[in-house]
């Protein structure tokens, strides 16, 4: 099944992944947020990890780059959004055992970004409004079984038929 029901590890799997970055960033001034379904108890998910690494114009974007490339990640551009920078694991420099081990999508986002806004204020309402929660879960359940469990064509689907939900939530949160 591409949806899983709530597991606990994930925030396990957030802990160690953080640490490891934590460790690979310092002295930067980073802070390392977990977003995405799976930060939220009782939200069912693709099993992947989503984390923004958070910083200010202080930081300078190329000093994270850098650290982040010690680790084998590649900068893999922003995929049309402003502020919001992917970094992909290149597992054929140097296997990690956490890095590796754990399914992560990795975000690079500027402090106070609409990116960064959208992901912690969806987060945040998921964790507090169980109807929600609910309702974007089972959202996602039928979208996956539209597209028969692909997930190449879910992850195209579920931005189209999230989009009025998430940006309702959005709105709510930005008030």
């Amino acid at each position: 099944m591409l949806i899983q029901v709530y597991q606990t590890s994930w925030v396990d799997n957030f802990r160690k992944i953080k640490a490891v970055l934590e460790e690979t960033l310092q002295p930067l001034n980073v802070s390392i947020e977990h977003v995405g379904s799976t930060a939220v108890p009782h939200l069912a998910a693709k099993p992947i990890i989503d984390i923004d690494i958070i910083y200010d114009e202080n930081t300078a974007f190329e000093d994270i780059k850098i650290g982040l490339e010690k680790r084998s990640y590649f900068h893999n551009g922003n995929q049309g959004i402003s502020n919001r920078d992917v970094f992909k694991r290149d597992k054929m420099l140097v296997l990690h055992p956490v890095l590796d081990e754990i399914v992560h999508h990795l975000y690079v986002c500027l402090s106070g970004s609409e990116a960064v806004q959208r992901h912690i204020l969806l987060r945040d309402y998921l964790l507090e409004n169980e109807d929600a929660r609910v309702y974007y879960q089972n959202l996602k359940y039928a979208i996956a079984e539209e597209v028969h469990q692909d997930k190449k064509h879910y992850a195209a689907l579920k931005e189209v038929k999230t989009k009025d939900f998430i940006d309702g939530i959005i709105e709510k949160g930005k008030k």
